[in-house]
């Protein structure tokens, strides 16, 4: 085991052997200088981890080669490494886990495949690979798990809500749960995550309700849609407008699936899913019932009302699903082709196919059912859910307001006529 005073006039006049050699330095104790026999020479440092002792083997560092790092360079991180092991550090060991540590992206995926295929619905562990591939990847992919800090994510969560505000905090709750089951992991120490401080954008809620009006022009655009079709124009001062179809072809007609579709949404206040996934062994048009073994709030039946048992007594049954798709044994993928030329067609520009859901929500506040009512017809486990209708649920106050205003009235000598203008009781019967 030679020992000497490393300098550089020492390390440069070192001639390899047949065999692997370290020099150990006489000023730092670990601190040495490793020469292989291809005469490559590197700088090292010895320690025994968790206080020493001889019952604790030895672990041995390499810092650099002689070409990187000078003497006085490679003591000096000699020293800091021994002094971190004096207090309990293990930098070996640490520097393998760093090394070791998976980017972000390599985690996400495993994530995906480990945790969120086997705790989440199928259409969420869809959302969550949007979430993080497309949008947290080009941000953060690329570095190491344990290296993100709060202001990487809350400098990508900025950038995603320039746009897209609502997807921006969506995308930070799942770089949140790909913390938390990294935690679980061993990856990352518990109660380590960067994306837990920040917060989120403001997410007005919108609330759309189609009028009686309004859905007179819906249904009448749906019976159109399945029968005669909708007309959709070509702009004839384009190149191409000479390849368009003649006038009398240019019509889009919907198959009566989706014209089902999206009366039942309506008709039921079912979500888009419950309604494309339901299938055919689901449906009890005896008792009318839709009886979901699952759905975003658990098991679920919905009850139908004698329209909604009209469509699905009328409909043609294709396969496994109620509302047939391109293959009978899949389900539909989605509306959105015949909803956007409906809802154009009923010029409801701006309403989302969720807002039907909303609408048969809003006419049974209105109507004074009561609030725990629709929250059960809607599947809702919190009455907070249900409370964004409280508003519409007017009957009691309206019942209230006229009891007070017609005793109001009544003392002032007036009351209302058939039409609700005020009629005076005093002489002459007439208002002023």
């Amino acid at each position: 085991m030679p020992v000497a005073k490393l300098t550089k006039r020492f390390v440069d006049a070192i001639e390899p052997s047949s065999r692997l050699v370290v020099y150990y330095d006489t000023e730092v104790t670990g601190f040495g200088l490793k020469v292989t026999p291809t005469g490559r020479k590197s700088w090292c440092v010895e320690y025994r981890a968790h206080g020493g002792g001889r019952g604790i083997s030895k672990s041995r560092m390499v810092l650099g080669s002689i070409s990187t790092l000078t003497p006085d360079q490679a003591r000096s991180a000699a020293r800091e490494i021994l002094a971190a092991v004096a207090l309990g550090e293990d930098p070996a060991t640490s520097r393998s886990r760093a090394r070791e540590m998976p980017t972000f992206r390599e985690f996400a995926d495993r994530y995906l495949d480990e945790e969120a295929a086997s705790k989440l619905k199928p259409r969420s562990v869809v959302n969550y690979c949007i979430y993080l591939r497309k949008h947290a990847g080009p941000f953060i992919g690329k570095l190491k798990l344990d290296r993100i800090a709060t202001g990487d994510i809350a400098k990508m969560h900025r950038q995603i809500g320039q746009t897209k505000p609502v997807t921006a905090n969506r995308v930070v709750e799942c770089v949140g749960s790909v913390y938390r089951y990294a935690a679980i992991c061993g990856l990352v120490d518990h109660g380590f995550n960067p994306a837990a401080q920040v917060g989120a954008f403001r997410e007005p809620r919108r609330e759309r309700f189609l009028t009686t009006e309004e859905l007179s022009r819906l249904g009448e655009a749906i019976r159109d849609a399945e029968t005669t079709g909708i007309p959709w124009y070509v702009d004839e001062s384009k190149p191409t407008a000479k390849h368009a179809a003649k006038d009398r072809n240019r019509r889009t007609l919907i198959g009566p699936h989706a014209a089902a579709a999206l009366r039942l949404l309506v008709l039921t206040g079912a979500r888009l899913r419950e309604i494309l996934n339901l299938r055919w062994e689901w449906v009890d048009l005896e008792r009318g019932l839709l009886l979901l073994p699952d759905s975003k709030t658990g098991r679920k039946t919905i009850v139908l009302n004698a329209p909604a048992m009209a469509v699905l007594a009328t409909l043609p049954r294709w396969g496994t699903y109620v509302i047939s798709g391109d293959k009978p044994d899949k389900p539909r993928a989605d509306l959105n082709r015949p909803w956007h030329a409906v809802r154009k067609h009923a010029g409801l520009e701006g309403v989302r196919i969720h807002d039907l859901r909303h609408t048969h929500a809003s006419i049974g506040a209105a109507a004074g059912l009561g609030l725990p009512i629709i929250g059960k017809l809607l599947g809702h486990l919190q009455a907070a859910t249900t409370a964004r209708y409280a508003h519409l649920d007017a009957n009691p106050l309206r019942s209230a307001s006229e009891i007070i205003g017609s005793r109001i009235a009544a003392a002032m000598g007036e009351a209302p006529n058939r039409r609700g203008e005020l009629l005076s009781l005093r002489r002459g019967g007439s208002t002023a």
